[in-house]
């Protein structure tokens, strides 16, 4: 069984937890980015019944504070070996993993235990971002699309087929030309390399959807210009579903464990 549950998305901090019970193999833990301090990424698990050493792997996206957080002192400290693209080691000025690093690349798959990794570029104003599908190499397979500008048809493709997908929905345009955001924030939040608004979202959410599609969670509001009600009307709208249908990962909480 593969599940998945975010310890919380948003401009605050990232981290996403996804675990493969496959029958005959131990159970893999995943964390996908480490946007919190140590002290509330260790609260935020044992919450969802974790402890740090339950932890087998950090997959790091990309290079941003709200990603990387605490993911070198966290990785040293619990022994954790963590994987990124070579870019992203790069833009943080190739601090010593020991040996813990392992390179992420486009469209190269990686295991851990029991779940397959397949990571994939992303257009975003990072050095070399990376987003993530991981199986467990039964019928579950998730998404996870945060921290993007614009979808691709690489992007698409590599989304189809999901049984879950937590979907970067970070803004509502009107509300973000009207904020009081400077203009080039505005302009960077919403260009082709920054996030992922609304109606670009929903766009992605009608492209991918299909019967096998569980759960669809949004993620990565922004707390200024958007809104779960904004987003539940949008996606679920576009997808012909029940508001309540489209789960929302807050910043403080993220979201229930949800099986994908």
């Amino acid at each position: 069984m593969l599940r998945f549950k975010s310890l919380g998305s948003g401009s605050s901090g990232n981290a996403t937890v996804v675990e493969s019970s496959t029958k005959g193999k131990p159970v893999t833990r995943l964390l996908v980015d480490c946007g919190l301090n140590q002290r509330e990424l260790v609260r935020r698990l044992a919450v969802a019944g974790l402890q740090p050493n339950d932890i087998d792997a950090i997959f790091i996206t990309h290079e941003h504070g709200d990603h990387i957080g605490c993911a070198r002192a966290f990785a040293l400290r619990y022994r954790i070996p963590v994987w990124m693209s070579r870019g992203t080691h790069t833009a943080i000025k190739n601090p010593d993993f020991e040996d813990l690093l392992a390179v992420a690349c486009d469209g190269l798959p990686i295991e851990i235990g029991g779940l397959q990794l397949l990571p994939f570029t992303v257009p975003h104003d990072a050095r070399e971002p990376l987003q993530l599908i991981c199986t467990d190499g039964n019928q579950g397979r998730l998404g996870i699309l945060t921290d993007l500008g614009h979808s691709t048809p690489h992007v698409l493709a590599h989304l189809a087929g999901c049984t879950a997908l937590l979907l970067e929905s970070n803004h509502d345009c009107d509300l973000l030309m009207q904020s009081a955001y400077p203009v080039f924030l505005k302009e960077r939040v919403g260009g082709l390399y920054g996030h992922l608004s609304n109606q670009i979202a929903a766009e992605i959410a009608v492209a991918v959807a299909s019967p096998v599609l569980r759960h669809l969670v949004a993620a990565h509001l922004s707390v200024q210009n958007n809104s779960p009600e904004h987003v539940r009307f949008s996606l679920s709208t576009a997808i012909k579903c029940r508001g309540n249908d489209i789960i929302v990962a807050t910043p403080d909480e993220g979201s229930e464990w949800l099986q994908a």
